[in-house]
């Protein structure tokens, strides 16, 4: 988790950190997804980030709040912007997910279509249902609409409450 903090204050990509540490992007994938890395990787990163190898290998006590190391910021939990950022490009990311699987599901659904009952275009129900899914789902996570938004949020809960705005 401190590699991926580390990459993300310098706005690097994991091909970027990649090409300046000289470990394989899925090397450096594996290290921020909590697998343990081998020496020579962390010699590496540790190198690029101009830290300690002690300063990688340890990662942020949030109970402990009397801990110091040489730069404070390695220590230090996440704050809530970058909570919040790491959050939406999860949601993008499965957004994208749902899009590939999406394809792939429906393009294979009318090929067997295609095959076995060629007057009856019925993969277009499936397509249909799925695709509005994937709409609705696309204006959540691009926040195109803010039918749902915090603001309408506390503003249901203040309702709720008998308590007015």
């Amino acid at each position: 988790m401190i590699i991926r903090k580390l990459r993300l204050q310098r706005a690097w990509s994991q091909e970027q950190l990649s090409e300046c540490s000289g470990l394989s992007v899925r090397t450096i994938q594996r290290i921020e997804r909590g697998q343990k890395p081998s020496v020579e990787s962390l010699k590496s990163l540790a190198a690029v980030f101009e830290v300690n190898i002690t300063d990688l290998t340890q990662e942020p006590n949030m109970n402990d709040n009397t801990a110091t190391t040489s730069n404070p910021t390695q220590s230090a939990p996440l704050t809530h912007d970058e909570q919040e950022a790491i959050e939406y490009v999860k949601d993008i990311k499965h957004f994208y997910s749902q899009i590939v699987s999406y394809i792939g599901v429906i393009s294979f659904l009318a090929f067997i279509n295609w095959m076995f009952v060629p007057e009856f275009y019925w993969f277009i129900f499936p397509a249909l249902g799925w695709g509005i899914g994937l709409f609705f789902q696309a204006l959540s996570v691009f926040e195109i609409t803010n039918f749902f938004s915090p603001a309408w949020e506390k503003k249901q809960v203040e309702k709720r409450l008998g308590r007015k705005l």
